[in-house]
């Protein structure tokens, strides 16, 4: 009996990297993303913290989405390029 032939591993390999990728807070588009639960001054802060360390015109940096949650809670996404080119 001969053993069978291993199958392609091209597929896999591409599935890990961007499993990989992604955990690692980039998506295939290229941005950075984190997401925040605070309360909503805390939150403003962190939003301005960013704004402040990545301006929005070399890092492309906005509020991806938010959400108000019970407690005046805010849970948002922000997103920023990883580099000002």
């Amino acid at each position: 009996m001969s053993t069978p032939a291993r199958p392609p591993l091209n597929a896999l390999r591409k599935r890990l990297e961007r499993s990989r990728a992604q955990r690692q807070g980039r998506g295939h588009d290229g941005f950075l993303r984190e997401t925040f639960v605070l309360p909503r001054s805390d939150a403003r802060k962190k939003a301005r913290e960013w704004f402040d360390r990545w301006p929005k015109q070399a890092y492309w940096t906005e509020i991806e989405s938010w959400f108000e949650r019970p407690g005046d809670v805010i849970e948002f996404t922000i997103r920023r390029l990883p580099a000002a080119d």
